[in-house]
């Protein structure tokens, strides 16, 4: 296992599963972990053990990026934690809620429609994983504050630096107690700017926002209802902007990194597979065949491609690695597995009984966001193509390993617009959105 460093996807763990090893141990620099790769012992970890693996190994660079294990992806699991999870599903993502934002999927799809249509794309592909990009950004942005803001494009700039700080493997993270590694690292510095970075921002947003609200503009968002809570001030722990604004950040990246990217997975595996395509694009264009709007349509209806959307999660799972810590001895499956332990899920590996939400206490609070998804439009209003005479067969699938596992090159595709009549996206949205970051 002396390389295991250099294994970048979970797909590499598989082949030690398959081949005698009955659970994997790697070590990292001063880190061991254990590395789950069957659906017994996941079910065993997540389920049946599930409050003695309710907690996350906190790194020294996400314990700066998360201003101290606060907000709700890296605070340990606790009081601190239950109260903020019970605010995420109750107050933020119920239901209720959710739909209430839908004129914001719907207009924004539309403007993702209209953007795509207008591009010459007879002669220059269409880059849609800047158009995704786009689009999931622009619907978090206008759910979380509201409305979009001059300033968003340096806060996604400076959130992406987050996640890439967070994703990588750090020598402070391998070496945590080595003083010659910290004093040496770059990454707490650059995480610390980075995160100064995007406090002043967020303290920016919040004024403003709070200046309009009290001149009776903008509609209600989630800051809106963070904000009240705080004021309410009837919570065990009191919220305070140092909540808010972590939880922001993880809603944000929740909510826009890993939804276009596996938006981004499942145009590319259709394009792979032309007779899949054909078939997925039927069911839909026949579903719709007539329609001027589709607000009363009943997307469960559209079987083949919820099983497109299934397929793609599983070769393609966002978060591929889901990452826990053992709070007290136990033994799993014949092996006892130490306090401390870092312990890793290899949802990959799992492979038909994959976990899409994850499960147990961390499962994903916002599968109720994941009604619907933005397929149906991308398929009912247009024909893909893949450029300069690239057989499907030969389309790079590369992955570029990170907080979620994106395409190594953007998709960059011709997009034919079909003569089927201007539709009304009145229950689109991405699948995805607040639905892959296990909390």
């Amino acid at each position: 296992m002396a390389s295991s460093h250099n294994r970048k996807h979970p797909q590499s763990y598989v082949v030690f599963a398959s081949s005698s090893f009955e659970k994997i141990i790697i070590t990292l620099g001063e880190i061991r972990a254990i590395v789950i790769t069957s659906p017994e012992a996941a079910r065993e970890i997540t389920k049946a053990h599930d409050i003695t693996f309710a907690t996350r190994n906190i790194s020294t660079t996400n314990y700066i990026l998360s201003r101290g294990g606060r907000g709700l992806i890296f605070s340990p699991y606790g009081e601190y934690w239950r109260q903020m999870r019970k605010i995420c599903i109750i107050e933020l993502l119920n239901l209720k809620r959710v739909q209430s934002f839908g004129i914001i999927r719907e207009q924004e799809i539309n403007n993702l429609i209209r953007s795509i249509s207008s591009l010459p794309s007879i002669n220059e592909p269409i880059n849609l994983k800047d158009q995704l990009d786009v689009l999931m950004n622009d619907i978090t942005v206008r759910t979380m504050i509201g409305r979009k803001y001059s300033g968003q494009d340096v806060y996604l700039k400076e959130l992406k630096k987050l996640t890439e700080l967070s994703a990588g493997f750090n020598l402070i993270d391998l070496f945590p107690s080595s003083r010659t590694v910290n004093m040496l690292s770059r990454v707490p510095r650059e995480a610390k700017r980075t995160i100064e970075a995007i406090t002043e921002i967020m303290d920016g947003i919040i004024e403003e926002h709070m200046v309009r609200k009290a001149s009776g503009e903008g509609d209600v968002s989630l800051l809106d209802v963070l904000l009240r809570i705080k004021e309410e001030d009837a919570l065990q722990f009191p919220l305070t902007m140092d909540d808010i604004k972590p939880t922001i950040s993880d809603l944000f990246a929740a909510g826009s990194e890993t939804a276009s990217t596996t938006v981004e997975w499942a145009m590319a595996e259709l394009v792979r597979n032309p007779r899949v395509m054909k078939q997925a694009q039927s069911e839909v264009r026949d579903l719709l065949k007539g329609c001027t709007s589709i607000k009363n349509l009943d997307l469960v209806k559209l079987n083949y491609l919820h099983l497109v959307i299934k397929e793609t999660l599983r070769l393609h799972p966002a978060a591929p690695l889901l990452m826990r810590q053992c709070r007290k001895t136990c033994c799993i499956l014949g092996y006892d597995i130490p306090e401390g332990a870092t312990v890793l899920v290899n949802a990959w590996a799992i492979d038909f009984e994959f976990l899409r939400f994850g499960s147990g206490r961390r499962m994903c609070p916002g599968m109720s966001f994941g009604l619907a998804n933005v397929e149906p439009s991308l398929l009912y209003h247009f024909d893909w193509k893949i450029p300069n005479d690239i057989t499907p067969a030969e389309l790079d699938v590369s992955e570029a390993f990170g907080i979620s596992v994106k395409r190594k090159a953007p998709l960059c595709l011709h997009a034919v617009q079909q003569g089927i009549g201007a539709l009304c996206q009145k229950e689109s949205s991405s699948m995805l959105a607040f639905c892959t970051i296990r909390f």
